[in-house]
């Protein structure tokens, strides 16, 4: 029987699909049956059972770079199977008893996703200033690629001829591709929407380019991404009126046409379709496009919830995520924010995706838990500690100075470099010590550690307040004083503060 895989933080082995790992100092002690194997470390017993869950006793001994990541629960979650449908163990689906949250593991074609996770956004193949390795590195496993960008360049002559996106660009893991939809948002101003799907006209070439559904999967199938979705008609947040509904029911027609082309391909085996619930803030067409989504669950191996973003409240992502599927992984798009990320794994989300860290990287902002920190202010000029003398990230682990990033962040590439290793970071240990709490049981009390930790006097905004309380999580108990503010202006003052 193989060992439990294992996804290490920075990336152990060669990184090769399959390749499994035990925690340090583990080994496979006895085997009980044909479910369940016994890892023992030196100061740990963890019980594994793979088709009913796991009982997690006690976290295994870490050397200090990877116990600051809180990722010792990477062997105590359910199974998913290929076709990413969710196999939880006891107590259904919620293994947080206060809110939504879950834990799960997510196994595709190139490895083991845990979830919930955060995914960086490689647009056209690469993580600006990264390398594949360093951000395998970082115990990342899945990340995102841009269907649209793709198609313009390289194009799906050369996906083809090299065998995909993996083989291009040297990544070893999971892969997750946008169907081009939200750029019918971004680039509005060079599309025209048809019941044939979008006319775009390539930013580069000014050539107009047709982007039904049928051809978003078939190059989506180029490019070999473990999970694909479908082509949507988006529309911004903001819109109101008779063009929203338009739009979702547009969405729900070209979801049956995406499904129809997957299927006859023959890549439906092999590649997971996602589909993509829209309706704007509007619940009652929310309601619809769910009820029709819904209907197809059988065709399609997750959900997506689109057309919102950050720092908004979160009504829509609660109404959307209680009422899908619990077998199935519910995805959050453009999400990156700290505090977004753990109120949406706190309503039932499992993935979310956005620019955030890395754009933000480049502007000289360094993600930390007491919030986020410019270090383009002249207060560090002079500062010799790192960005978080607690993060196991290369920049602080080698001692980079908050100093020389401040004197560097506005003209030097290096700079924006080290800042994107270390938010990258910051995602993936918010995300691993959400996991954590959630499978110890303790997930309303990081919770509130994690939000008075990260906003202090700068006062918590109300909407995370209100979506936490629809969920069980009272922010204000055992601090009753602590300030609420409206919208997300606390994030950027305390930024500033820092």
């Amino acid at each position: 029987m193989p060992r439990e895989p294992f996804v290490s933080l920075f990336g152990r082995g060669n990184g090769q699909p399959g390749q499994t790992h035990p925690l340090p100092g583990q080994t496979p002690t006895s085997r009980n049956g044909t479910n369940r194997v016994l890892y023992t470390t030196p100061h740990t017993h963890t019980h594994i059972h793979r088709s009913s869950g796991v009982k997690f006793i006690s976290p295994p001994l870490l050397p200090p770079n990877l116990a600051a990541v809180a990722y010792t629960t990477v062997i105590a979650v359910p199974q998913l199977s290929c076709r990413v449908v969710l196999q939880y163990g006891v107590r259904g689906s919620r293994l947080c008893h206060t809110t939504r949250a879950r834990v799960s593991r997510m196994k595709l074609a190139h490895g083991v996703t845990l979830l919930p996770t955060f995914m960086p956004v490689a647009t056209q193949a690469a993580i600006k200033g990264l390398t594949p390795q360093q951000v395998e590195g970082l115990g990342i496993t899945l990340i995102l690629n841009n269907t649209y960008h793709l198609n313009l360049r390289p194009g799906i002559k050369v996906l083809r001829e090299v065998g995909g996106a993996h083989q291009l660009q040297g990544w070893n893991h999971n892969l997750l591709t946008d169907s081009g939809g939200f750029q019918l948002v971004s680039l509005s101003k060079f599309t025209k929407i048809t019941e044939e799907g979008a006319l775009f006209a390539s930013p580069f070439t000014g050539e107009p380019t047709m982007l039904t559904p049928e051809e978003s999967i078939s190059i989506q199938h180029a490019i070999g991404a473990d999970i694909i979705m479908q082509l949507d008609d988006v529309v911004s947040s903001l819109t109101v009126g008779p063009r929203v509904g338009e739009a979702m029911r547009r969405s729900v027609r070209w979801l049956d046409r995406c499904i129809d082309f997957h299927d006859k391909s023959g890549r439906n085996k092999a590649q997971n379709l996602f589909a993509i619930v829209q309706g704007g803030l509007d619940s009652s067409l929310r309601d619809e496009c769910l009820d029709e989504m819904i209907k197809r669950r059988k065709k399609v191996a997750g959900y997506a919830i689109g057309g919102l973003s950050g720092g908004e409240e979160k009504g829509i992502i609660s109404q959307c995520a209680e009422k899908l599927p619990a077998d199935k992984p519910r995805y959050s798009m453009g999400i990156g924010f700290a505090e977004d990320l753990l109120v949406c794994v706190a309503l039932g989300v499992d993935m979310a995706d956005c620019v955030f860290p890395t754009r933000t990287a480049r502007f000289g902002v360094a993600l930390t838990f007491k919030g986020p920190l410019n270090l383009k202010l002249g207060k560090h000029a002079k500062d010799l500690n790192p960005i978080d003398p607690t993060c196991p990230c290369p920049t602080c682990s080698n001692g980079v100075s908050r100093a020389i990033l401040h004197h560097t962040a506005t003209h030097e590439t290096a700079a924006a470099h080290a800042i994107t290793l270390h938010n990258l970071t910051f995602q993936a240990r918010v995300m691993g010590q959400a996991r954590d709490a959630i499978m110890k049981g303790t997930f309303p009390t990081y919770l509130r550690g994690f939000f008075e930790n990260y906003f202090g006097d700068a006062g918590y905004p109300e909407w995370c307040v209100n979506a936490l309380q629809s969920v069980g999580v009272d922010l204000l108990e055992g601090n009753p004083e602590a300030k609420i503010v409206k919208g997300d202006g606390a994030r950027w003052e305390h930024s500033r503060a820092e």
